[in-house]
């Protein structure tokens, strides 16, 4: 096997060779770029460090290599990174398998939820309540965003993520307002007492 076969496929190193499609770059213009396109929103690119390590993982697997080094006064590091045909392949591959296939990424909300239990139903409503103004003012960013785009007669090919994700947002707002009803209401309401009987029915394994 490969190293290129070997290695284990990352958002960030999906998004590393995906712009290094378009042309050579150093690392500083690639996280640069990403910022630019608002890619920052689906890849975490905040941490300098993972991105060189991620790079040098890319370079051992032989999906990209460096093209040039060079110093200038604006950047700090001017080693410029290329795509290989088998970083093509892969990235075409990982496109195809990261669409096509849905996976459990085990997001951490609803990890949280499937013990939000422990807070008794007073402390879920106000966390879910604290939640739910976060999103609205989530989906009005992202609205204006949309707006931005729609005067700048962007592709809407290249704003597919901020499609899915506003979408997405609006979706959880919605559920969210239904349970926050519930809790208030009381329709949704619990006890330790009332959940010890079904302690062990829940952990059973189907």
């Amino acid at each position: 096997m490969t190293a290129s076969m070997q290695f284990k496929r990352s958002p960030l190193a999906m998004a590393l060779l995906g712009i290094l499609h378009l042309e050579p770059m150093h690392p500083y213009a690639i996280q640069r770029r990403i910022k630019e396109w608002g890619k920052d929103k689906v890849v975490n690119v905040s941490q300098r460090a993972a991105l060189y390590k991620t790079i040098g993982r890319l370079q051992d697997a032989g999906l990209v290599t460096v093209r040039e080094t060079g110093r200038d006064q604006q950047y700090p590091e001017r080693t410029v990174y290329a795509i290989t045909e088998a970083g093509r392949a892969a990235c075409a591959a990982w496109l195809a398998d990261m669409i096509g296939d849905p996976r459990n990424e085990y997001p951490e909300f609803p990890a949280a939820l499937s013990f939000l239990m422990l807070l008794g139903p007073d402390g879920a409503r106000i966390e879910l309540e604290r939640r739910a103004k976060s999103l609205r003012a989530k989906l009005a960013e992202m609205t204006a965003d949309a707006e931005q785009a729609a005067a700048m007669a962007l592709p809407r090919v290249v704003m597919l993520e901020d499609e899915y994700l506003r979408a997405v947002t609006e979706a959880e707002s919605r559920w969210l307002e239904g349970v926050i009803a519930d809790l208030t209401a009381g329709t949704l309401t619990w006890s330790w007492e009332s959940l010890v009987p079904h302690h062990d029915t829940h952990l059973e394994t189907p």
